[in-house]
């Protein structure tokens, strides 16, 4: 489809698991949800809401999930017939190979090569020839990201620990939701529990 895709590839080692990988913190040794807390005043990352990954040696990968852009597939990929039909917004992933674009996709099974099993009925493609599949064949199952999120050995534990983040279950209801008014939805509630405690 376009040769931006095909650099997909370039990340595929960073988010292959490494082998023997031992989590430190149990919380983080699956795929979850984060929330920033209002604490966390950044232009990127305040108010956001983010999937996080493991990827071994306690490194994490993950999406901004709230950050719709401007764009959608087919400005972006204005010689591609099917990106015209997917109507919804690209999201900005994070600003990691932001030029790069990955499909978070519900489903039950793998969508294909090289694509991470993110939580029961969710995957996401990395694969530039998935991510096109995605595109013409169930993009209504689908949300398509620029870029994303990296954490280095322990990072992620680290903003944990500071606070910056509420640490939720990925569940696909949450994270493929419309993003408007969700943060503070969720900021609300996990505030009110926090006091309850």
């Amino acid at each position: 489809m376009n040769s931006i895709l095909l650099r997909a590839g370039l990340l595929l080692a960073l988010l292959m698991p490494a082998a023997g990988f031992a989590a430190d913190s149990a919380d983080l040794s699956e795929t979850v949800v984060l929330i920033a807390k209002r604490e966390l005043q950044d232009r990127l990352y305040g108010s956001s809401i983010l999937l996080a990954r493991p990827i071994g040696a306690d490194r994490h990968v993950g999406l901004i999930i709230n950050k719709p852009t401007q764009a959608t597939l087919g400005n972006l990929f204005p010689n591609h017939p099917p990106s015209h039909k997917v109507v919804d917004p690209v999201f900005l992933g994070g600003p990691v190979g932001s030029e790069i674009i990955f499909a978070l996709v519900q489903r039950k099974d793998s969508p294909g090569t090289r694509s991470l099993r993110i939580g029961p009925d969710l995957f996401l493609a990395t694969d530039s020839s998935v991510v096109d599949h995605i595109i013409e064949s169930e993009p209504s199952h689908a949300r398509f990201f620029a870029g994303m999120v990296m954490w280095n050995t322990g990072e992620l534990a680290e903003e944990i620990k500071r606070g910056l983040w509420f640490v939720q279950e990925p569940r696909s209801e949450l994270v493929l939701r419309k993003p408007a008014g969700l943060w503070e939805e969720l900021v609300n509630r996990l505030e009110l529990e926090a006091k309850t405690f």
